[in-house]
This record gives structure tokens, C-alpha cells and sequence, in this order.
């Protein structure tokens, strides 16, 4: 035998009185109030977290770049003296006579390790010649005169890591 079986449900009995029909559509009113309330609370929640969660992803960037930028500046302040014997090996190249075999490796060695370094970030501020600024410039001897000073002899180069001074260069001034 058979049963039968209804997939639609059986509606509410429809209430007869009107005051319950008001009281309960009152009560569906407030209902449906409360929730609206409760979803724009958590659409509000949910717009904060995702702002704050913003926020903190901005900030871990920028904490992760100024750290790599301290640890690159470290390690560049550790290989200036190095620069600095490279670039005297090469000065000294062009006095002295050195085999054109040697000649060539130390002005490679160099160049290539000026390449990394500079690709890095790290350039050199061209002194020679330009007016004395004591914010790159490091004034270790100086002619007397009456003209403007400028930078008449560098004794050290000085080196900037992404516009910012690393090491000022060390410098003669001269007036005249």
C-alpha cells in the first residue's frame, strides 16, 4: 500500500482575531528590526577588522622595509673600507709598474664590486670641485682666501645609500 506524502508544508493557521494579526505583526516589525540592526552591527565589525587588518599589513611592510634597509646600510658601512683599499689599489695602479694582467683584475675587481654596491643603492657624491656643503663634506684641511669655499682635493669619498649620506666625503677646502 501506498502512502501518500505531501513535500509542501502545512501553512499556519491564519489567526482570526485582528489584534493578535497587529500584535503579531508588530512582533515580526521588531523582528525583522533586530536583525537588520545585528547585520549592519556586523557588517560594521566586519569593515573595522578588515580596515585594522589593512592597517597592520601596511605597518609589517613598512617595519620589514626599514629593516632592510639598517641591515643593507650595516653592511655597507662594513665594506666601505674595502671600497676605500680597492680604490687606493687602483690609484696606486696608475703610479707604480704593475703587470697589465694584475692591472686589469684589481680595476675588474673593482669595477664589478662598485656595480654591486651601487646597485645596491649605494653612489658615490662627486666632490671634486663642487661648492664645500658641510652636510657631505667632512672638511679636513683648508686653504686661506677670500672667495667662496669648494672642495679643492678629495682624500675620501664619500658615499650616499638612497639619497642619504652614508659617509660624508673627506675633503681639503679652498677659497678663492
Amino acid at each position: 500500500m501506498e502512502s501518500t506524502h505531501r513535500d509542501s508544508p502545512t501553512p499556519d493557521p491564519v489567526p482570526q482575531d485582528p489584534a493578535e494579526a497587529d500584535a503579531e505583526a508588530a512582533q515580526l516589525e521588531k523582528d525583522l528590526d533586530a536583525f537588520q540592526r545585528e547585520r549592519d552591527e556586523l557588517l560594521d565589525t566586519t569593515r573595522r577588522l578588515q580596515a585594522d587588518f589593512e592597517n597592520y599589513r601596511k605597518r609589517v611592510l613598512r617595519e620589514q622595509t626599514a629593516l632592510v634597509e639598517r641591515a643593507t646600510e650595516a653592511l655597507l658601512e662594513q665594506l666601505l673600507p674595502v671600497l676605500d683599499s680597492f680604490e687606493l689599489a687602483v690609484h696606486n695602479l696608475e703610479a707604480g709598474d704593475v703587470d697589465e694582467k694584475v692591472r686589469k683584475g684589481i680595476e675588474l675587481a673593482f669595477a664589478e664590486l662598485v656595480g654591486v654596491l651601487e646597485r645596491a643603492g649605494l653612489e658615490r657624491i662627486d666632490a671634486h670641485g663642487a661648492a664645500f656643503d658641510p652636510n657631505q663634506h667632512e672638511a679636513v684641511m683648508q686653504d686661506e682666501g677670500d672667495g667662496e669655499p669648494h672642495v679643492g682635493d678629495v682624500l675620501r669619498t664619500g658615499w650616499r645609500l638612497s639619497g642619504r649620506v652614508l659617509r660624508p666625503a673627506m675633503v681639503k677646502v679652498t677659497k678663492n
